[in-house]
């Protein structure tokens, strides 16, 4: 089951503050030529402003600076806003999942701080989350584990927003 993750419309980005990037990974791929090997650069950004707001980015191109240059541009075209809570963490439990990669993210107390792999983390930190425990299941590959957390972080709901969905007081 597929879920539509809804990303946040340039009029809403601007006003949002100053919006930073973390580099994740740099992957090379090498195509075999007549004269030799021919690489390819590719990189994974996460760009967020760590007050709630976050997404990444996948750029590649023959050159290092070029891949890590694009993959920020498309990373501010992939922002998600994240519900944080008044203690830094998460509002609930959940699971999320891409490809091979299934992360479970799970809300910490206060002085916690983040429990995480590199590319998990990088995730986390940009998204404004200060307390946070994870654990991965089957893949580690860095770009299937940031586009899980991305996942998790999706299907986050607050309180307010479980009260309008049931339509009950809580």
């Amino acid at each position: 089951m597929k879920r539509k993750i809804e990303y946040l419309d340039t009029m809403e980005v601007e006003g949002m503050g100053e919006l930073t990037e973390t580099l994740v990974t740099i992957n090379r791929s090498a195509a075999v030529v007549k004269g030799g090997r021919r690489f390819s650069f590719s990189a994974l950004s996460i760009v967020g402003n760590r007050e709630g707001t976050v997404g990444y980015g996948f750029g590649k191109a023959r050159q290092v600076p070029a891949a890590i240059e694009k993959a920020a541009k498309d990373g501010r075209k992939h922002l998600q806003r994240v519900p944080v809570t008044e203690e830094g963490t998460i509002p609930h439990e959940v699971i999320g999942r891409f490809c091979g990669s299934r992360l479970l993210i799970m809300p910490a107390s206060p002085g916690t701080g983040i429990i995480a792999c590199s590319s998990v983390r990088a995730v986390c930190e940009m998204a404004g989350i200060r307390n946070i425990l994870t654990k991965s299941y089957g893949s580690t590959n860095p770009i299937n584990l940031v586009k899980a957390t991305l996942d998790a972080l999706s299907q986050l709901r607050t309180r307010e927003q479980v009260k309008e969905l049931r339509g009950v007081e809580l």
